[in-house]
């Protein structure tokens, strides 16, 4: 059942106490002083059941605990101790010195109720909605929008393609093991799979000359044989089982994994299976995070994980919308996507987007011209060796013509498009520009063919389906307008350096749908630091109200006047630290003032 926290703030509750201590213009501070403002309990009721047992810990004070957790960058376990004993969780979760607000299950179980309802993004909006409460977000204003991607490593190993069979086939005798009531390794030495979950790898209790590539043959068919026989069985096995089950759609996950590095690295012949001859597409490289991809983001740069991709405002340096990826998705996908949902997180009008290379596409300018949007990124620069590029002939698409740097003219080139349906049903048959042809005699004349030709006719042209798109671009980016674009861009890089910065350059979950979590928990720090480092918070960040502040003085001369000691005693300087991990101390929970009237 839902549990709640009440408005009255309490006397000897940390923010009031040790808000001076941790620092004012901290980031524990600053979450203090929303505590009712950024979140509130009724805003997460959808999460529990609204009748029936015990209240819960607040979720407030919970989505707050995750928030500091990607702060600081901790683990579950290290998370549930700051919040034990560190005075500057406590100070930012609104509790007692004393208190232990909540197991470490407790946070899991949250977080996992988050993932699965897809509210991981209801937090992300709040940083939003704050912004605008403060006028970072005016309404009336039209938003110019940068867009980028940086890579996320999986959280799965990578493996070659024996290791990656081996944890297929263990992946599945552990599914057939549960269903027989059987222990994993007395099953799988039944069935003759002991090399598998033995204490030794399984490459490594090979026994065999690596440089010899019979015997790596030998051992990739013996392998490839135990997962044909070992899907066999488990066919056998699903048969047995009503559809629909949990243990059947274990059963099938784990057997369509297998069956998946069989198809992507394994190519069978009469000779036998054999190891296929580079990459497949969409490889799976990791089946214990099967949704890892081989990606890249330059032709050195390669990865196997993710994308991050933001959008962030350019003026306020806000990000107004994350996604995550494939690691092998070109980053453009989901571009037209992310601008949508940052109006709807925004509630402002995008007005133009802004983004690098990687953008550029025609099919990407199509996408945005289609849905009445402006999209401003680079054109990648036209190549052809030593001699002319493309870009150095001129084409005038509106008369289909194009002449060559000599000051010729060449053929246009014509193929019939696709057959399409109008609104009315009619069916109609159009040419569409294909691209020029120059004869091979004027070429033959040219005295610039050594730096146009090479073979011995006449050069050609393509022409792209969006040439007059792309034409546009470069027209534009060879403008001085197009400088204050390539700086704005470099709002979106900024961002994604603060967000690796909160530590997602490293998946900490499997599976992209929680990855996608650990980006949007990091996004939000990223909007709320942003947000306390603007100041002007009066009227909104809520503090310890006037009277509470003249109890709490009164309280401490009271105190004062009973304590033999010559000051005021306060548990900071009272107490013992036990540890100081980030230079503020730890807290006994037995602390209690001498001659205390507590």
């Amino acid at each position: 059942m839902l549990g709640k926290r009440g408005a009255q703030r309490g006397l000897f509750e940390a923010d009031n106490q040790y808000l001076e201590a941790v620092g004012k213009e901290s980031f524990y501070a600053f979450l203090a002083g929303l505590r009712g403002v950024l979140f509130r309990d009724e805003e997460f009721a959808h999460l529990y059941v609204q009748n029936n047992g015990r209240p819960s810990v607040p979720p407030s004070l919970l989505a707050t605990a995750l928030l500091l957790q990607a702060h600081d960058r901790v683990s579950d376990e290290e998370a549930k101790e700051r919040a034990d004993f560190d005075v500057r969780w406590k100070v930012a979760l609104g509790i007692t010195v004393e208190a232990h607000p909540f197991a470490k299950s407790t946070l899991q179980l949250f977080r996992a109720q988050l993932v699965v309802h897809d509210a991981a993004r209801m937090v992300f909006r709040k940083s939003l909605e704050l912004a605008k409460k403060q006028g970072f977000l005016k309404q009336n204003r039209k938003l110019r929008l940068a867009l980028d991607t940086t890579n996320i490593l999986g959280r799965g190993a990578v493996k070659d393609t024996y290791n990656l069979l081996g944890d297929g086939i263990v992946l599945l005798l552990r599914q057939l093991a549960l269903l027989a009531g059987a222990e994993l390794a007395a099953f799988a030495t039944e069935l003759g799979y002991a090399r598998y979950v033995g204490e030794q790898s399984l490459k490594g209790g090979a026994e065999l000359d690596w440089d010899n590539a019979k015997e790596r043959a030998r051992l990739l068919a013996e392998i490839v044989a135990d997962a044909d026989r070992l899907l066999a069985e488990a066919r056998k096995v699903q048969k047995t089982l009503p559809s629909g089950r949990p243990e059947a759609l274990a059963l099938t996950k784990a057997a369509e994994l297998l069956s998946q590095v069989l198809l992507q690295d394994i190519v069978r012949s009469e000779e036998g299976a054999e190891l296929r001859d580079g990459v497949a597409k969409d490889r799976m490289p990791s089946v214990h995070d099967p949704e890892m991809r081989h990606g890249r983001k330059s032709a050195q740069k390669r990865f196997n994980g993710h994308k991050a991709q933001i959008a962030v405002d350019t003026d306020e340096q806000l990000v107004t919308a994350v996604t995550v990826l494939a690691g092998n998705a070109p980053d453009s996908e989901q571009a037209l996507a992310m601008v949508d949902e940052t109006e709807q997180n925004t509630g402002s009008e995008v007005a133009e987007t802004v983004a690098d290379c990687a953008y550029g596409s025609g099919a990407t300018r199509q996408e945005f011209a289609k849905a009445d949007r402006r999209l401003v990124a680079k054109v990648a620069f036209m190549r052809n060796g030593d001699g002319f590029p493309k870009t150095e002939f001129t084409i005038d698409m509106a008369t289909e013509t194009c002449v060559c740097p000599a000051g010729k003219a060449g053929l246009a080139r014509y193929h019939k498009a696709a057959e399409e349906s109008s609104e009315a049903g009619e069916r109609a048959q159009a040419r569409q520009l294909r691209g020029f042809v120059f004869e091979a005699a004027t070429c033959a004349a040219c005295s610039l063919r050594a730096k146009c030709v090479r073979g011995a006719g006449g050069r050609s042209i393509a022409v792209h389906p969006q040439e007059a798109l792309l034409q546009q671009a470069r027209a534009f980016q060879l403008s001085p307008e197009f400088g204050e674009y390539r700086k704005a861009r470099q709002a979106a890089e900024h961002r994604l350096a603060r967000l690796v910065q909160l530590g997602i350059r490293q998946a900490r979950y499997v599976g992209r749908k929680k990855t996608l979590f650990q980006l949007l928990m990091a996004a939000t720090v990223a909007n709320l630091t942003l947000l306390a480092s603007k100041g002007n918070w009066e009227g909104l960040v809520e503090g310890p109200s006037g009277l509470l502040l003249a109890v709490l003085a009164l309280g401490t001369l009271t105190l004062a006047a009973y304590t033999p000691s010559a000051r005021p005693w306060s548990p900071i300087f009272a107490a013992a630290p036990t540890r100081r991990p980030c230079g503020v101390p730890f807290l006994r929970d037995s602390a209690q003032p001498p001659n205390s009237l507590i």
